[in-house]
Formats: C-alpha cells, structure tokens, sequence
C-alpha cells in the first residue's frame, strides 16, 4: 500500500511517501526552489518522492493532506463576525488564501490522476502533528504535547497514543496560543515571526529573565485543566495585521528593536522571561498529562517543539522517562504526521515494528552517486581530490581547524543537519563560533552552534542519559569539558545536544570517531549547510556555490575533497 503525504497549506510544504507504512522518503519543497520555509505547492518534492520510490503516480493508493479546511469552520467564522472592523485580514487569511490553497490541490489531482484520482484524506492539522510524531516515535504507550502558533485553529492538544490508537483529551484554541505568544516576542526582538523563533531562543540566555518576568507570567498561564490563557490586550496578531504586539506590549516592556537594530538590554531581556514563561507553562502541560495518563514517555510536536531549550527542561523536570521530538517536528513534517494517521488510524493497520527504543531514521532524503558528483565538479572545471577514506581525510582538516562542508549520503529531513548536509568544525578552538558566525554562515555574531558527539561517549562530555539524534535537547556542558569545548559551549554553560550512532549514519559517525582518535574529544560543531536566509543546500551545485561563496576552507563531498588552501 503506498500512501502520499502533502503539507502544502502552511509554510515548510513538503512531501512523503509510505510504502506499506514505512516511511521511505520525506523531502521539503524549499530544497528544490530555493525559497526558505517556502509556501508553494511541494510539486517538485513530489516527484522526488516518486522517483526515489521507484512509483509512479498510478501506483499512490491515498493522498493525505495535512489539513481539514471545514473543521471548526463554524468558530472560525463567528469569531471574525464579532470583529467586523477587524474581519478583513482574516477573510484574506481563511477564505481567499484557502480557496486558492485548496484549488491547487484540486489541480494537482486532476493533472496528475485524470478523472480516478485515488482516495483524498483530508486530517484535522492538529492531529497531524500530534498523531504523526507519535507513530514516528519508538513508543506504545505515550502522553502528547502539541504547541503551534495557530494552525487550523486549535494551537494546543493533549493526548494520549497507545499502541496503534491515538486519544486527545483538550485543546486550546487561537488566538490563545503559546506560539503566537513567542512569535510576537520575536517580533519585537527585531526577527521575523513564524520564522526566526530559534534566534529569539538562542537570544534568551543573554538576558536577565527576572527584570520581565512578573509581568510576562501576566501576559499568558495555564490553566489547572490545561488550558492556555493569554491576556490579547498586550496582542494584535489575533486581527491578523502587521504588527503582532499592540501599544500595551511596548508601554509594558519597552522599545521593540528595528530589524538589523541595535540589541538593547531589554530587548534580551524580554526574550529571556518569555523563553522562561513558554518552560514554565510547557512543564506545566506536561505535568498535567504525565498525571492523567501515567504514560512512561512524552511526544511533543508541533512548530513550538523545535525549542530545544524547552525540550531540555521537559526532559530534566517531569517524571517521563525521555522525551520523543521527531526531526520535522514543524510543519514540515505534517505530510510524514498526515500519512502515518491514515495508515495507522483511517485503515487500522498496525505499526510496523522498530527495534526496541529506535528512533525514526531522519536519513529519507535524496542523495547523488560518485558519477553525478564528479560530473558537476568536471562541468565546474574545479581542481579536486579523490578520497579513499573520506572521514579520515576530514577529520584530519577539523584538526587543523579548518571549516568543512559535508555533503554525504541521503539528506536528512527538518531544519537540523544531522550529518548529511552539514558545515563542520573542531570545536576545540575558541575563535571557532566568531569565525563561522562572521566568515561563513553571516550571522548575528551572539548565535550558537551545536556539537554533535558519538553516543559511546556522549555522557562524558554532556550532562545527559538519554539519547539525542535529532539536536531537539538542550543540555549543559559537563562543567570539567567546557574548556575543551569553547566553540559549542553557549553563555549559560548549555548545548544543543545530537547524538550519534555507527548503525545510523556510519559515514559521519566514522569521522567523529577519527576526530576523537586524533584528538581525545569525539566531538565536532555541526550546523546547516547554508547561509543565513537560504535553505540547507540540496544538490552537488548548491553546496559548491556555498563553497565557493563563503569562508568555508574544505568541501567533503561524496568520495571528493576540495579545498582553498594550497598548503592542505
């Protein structure tokens, strides 16, 4: 049975496919078109998925859509009609946009099936969250956590999956929503909302929180029975304009910084009590759901699961044994959530069986052979060597404390290099961070960088016991390691944790373990292969124009190593 998932309602579209409910293949339209968190529909992505499944269309079975455009429609309209001076955005948001949105689909299954296209599935965008992250985690019996900013409508769910059965116990519903919340905070941090919240994240940790914090747990609470409470008189994103934070906001917190501004005290302030009050009111959720369920583990989901700060502390200060965030915890992975709910809840069909405690291999991407690499190195007329042993070879340049670009095997999914289409460097050198903010990625100079680290060995220098392959877990630097770790070591003394494993994702483990051989620290600082504003890069062009581009010294690329430096 093959089922095609679709996210192409909200922003990050992208495309899936599961044959007989193993996820074979996820992939972001954003990758092929260029055009970071892209809303277009994921076309080209779908053809991908195709062609790397060896399907054509006449092979899909069903069609998951990542979103039920008629559910709570009733509530949506009665709450633009209560704000008739208000109701023109909101018509533009729900009505026009979803006609249009809702007509390219349509489209797409005319041109692509004829008149027999095969079964559509339309699930409620919640569910596709919740449900999804659920299926795609290792467990049989976990309590749910969805936070988004407004999604369909409902932008908080609780729950329950246990074996092939998904339950939700309450939802809130917009515009009381922790995301939207944190977007207008990043607003006012002078970064664009719905986009940029990890930089607001990362921000935090330089402010003082309690200068804000009384006046922040002001602004939005939870309730004893889980419900999220926010005071709109410190809002205007819920009339849908262009400014998320009313008059109110800024009287109470001060002057919102202009993009590219200036960072004011406040400004880190403000971010650090709201990163503080979104912790607060997560552990708060949590706590309710780990007493009503008594469920051992905790999926969270949605847009507001990729703070990994967050993430950390849920993993810290509930009794759940670990904590499960799938890679694509955003949108993205909506059309993996949309797929994996048909198959498992539409058709009652049982999970297919992982290896005890498994996480979802995030490795489902496309990747390019040897032949096809060196065919665009010849067509760019570079100079370039073959590698026997490419791992050794790169990690004798992180020793030298060169910066690398790694473009090896199938590309991973979500908006964290895992290995596969990363830049690396040593961390060990202390002007690392500077130097790859500045040279390379072209970035606010205070923004962070993760390590990633060979599970075997994880714990001696990261004060965590569970796993983390998917960089979604904040910990804190073993206090003894934070000077043999400069570069990954933020301000507060944390770092954004992926932990890696030989039977995952051999290749780049095979390197981390070579650094460590060299160096005693098998550690390496892993972030995306891109500049600031562009998509991680998708094929052999893209990573040589971000070579060739920015201050990247070294390319490892499939079995070929480029470099600017003569000398290396």
């Amino acid at each position: 049975m093959n089922i095609l998932g679709i996210n192409h309602f909200f922003h990050d579209s992208s495309a899936c496919l599961l044959v007989d409910g193993k996820l074979v293949v996820a992939l972001e339209e954003e990758r092929f078109n260029r055009d970071k968190h892209t809303r277009a529909f994921p076309e080209r992505a779908i053809q991908e998925c195709l062609n790397i499944a060896g399907l054509e269309a006449s092979d899909i079975d069903h069609v998951a859509v990542s979103i039920k455009p008629t559910h709570r429609w009733g509530s949506k309209a009665l709450y633009a009609l209560k704000r008739p001076h208000k109701a023109a955005p909101f018509i533009k948001h729900e009505l026009v946009q979803g006609y249009f949105k809702h007509q390219r689909l349509r489209q797409w299954l005319t041109d692509t099936f004829g008149a027999t296209p095969p079964q559509l599935h339309q699930i409620q965008h919640p569910i596709t969250h919740a449900a999804g992250s659920y299926y795609a985690s290792p467990y049989e019996d976990a309590a749910i956590l969805s936070l988004d900013g407004s999604g369909e409508w409902a932008c908080a769910w609780m729950g329950q999956g246990k074996g092939n059965t998904v339950t939700g116990f309450s939802e809130s519903y917009f515009p009381n929503s922790l995301g939207s919340v944190y977007e207008a905070v990043t607003e006012f941090c002078g970064f664009k909302p719905n986009y940029d919240e990890g930089k607001t994240m990362g921000l935090a940790p330089l402010g003082d929180a309690s200068r804000h914090i009384d006046a922040a747990r002001d602004v939005v609470a939870v309730t004893d029975d889980g419900q999220i409470e926010v005071d709109l008189s410190y809002f205007s994103y819920q009339f849908w304009g262009y400014r998320r934070c009313s008059e109110k906001f800024y009287q109470t917190f001060g002057t919102p910084r202009s993009f590219n501004g200036e960072f004011l005290d406040h400004h880190q302030d403000v971010a650090a009590a709201f990163q503080q009050v979104l912790e607060e009111c997560a552990l708060t959720l949590a706590r309710q759901l780990k007493e009503k369920t008594q469920a051992p583990y905790l999926v969270i989901a949605g847009g507001v699961a990729l703070n990994s700060v967050m993430n950390g502390r849920l993993l810290r200060e509930t009794d759940f044994n670990d904590v499960y965030i799938m890679p694509a915890a955003g949108d993205n992975g909506t059309s993996i959530g949309a797929a994996l709910t048909v198959y498992h809840q539409v058709l009652g069909k049982p999970r297919v069986n992982l290896p005890e405690n498994a996480h979802m291999n995030p490795y489902v991407g496309n990747e390019y052979s040897d032949d096809e690499i060196e065919a665009n190195l010849k067509r760019f007329k570079l100079s370039y060597q073959r590698s026997e042993d490419v791992a050794n070879d790169a990690a004798n340049l992180l020793e030298q404390g060169k910066i690398i670009g790694w473009f090896q095997g199938r590309m991973e999914i979500g908006p964290r290099a895992l290995g596969s289409r990363s830049i690396l460097a040593n961390p060990a050198f202390p002007n690392m961070k500077q130097k790859i903010n500045s040279e390379v990625k072209f970035r606010e100079a205070y923004r962070p960088f993760a390590p990633s680290a060979t599970i075997e060995r994880a714990s001696e220098f990261f004060d965590i016991s569970v796993e983390a392959p998917f960089m979604l877990k904040v910990c804190q630097v073993r206090e003894s390691m934070v000077e043999r770790l400069p570069a990954i070591t933020h301000v507060d003394g944390s770092a954004r944790l992926q932990t890696v494993r030989s039977d995952t994702h051999p290749l780049y483990h095979d390197l981390i373990s070579n650094l460590g051989c060299r160096t005693d620290v098998p550690v390496v600082l892993n972030t995306s292969f891109n500049i600031q504003g562009e998509p991680v890069v998708e094929s052999p062009r893209d990573a040589i124009r971000c070579f060739f581009s920015t201050g990247l010294d070294a390319l490892c690329i499939g079995s070929f190593i480029l470099t600017k430096d003569t000398d290396t």
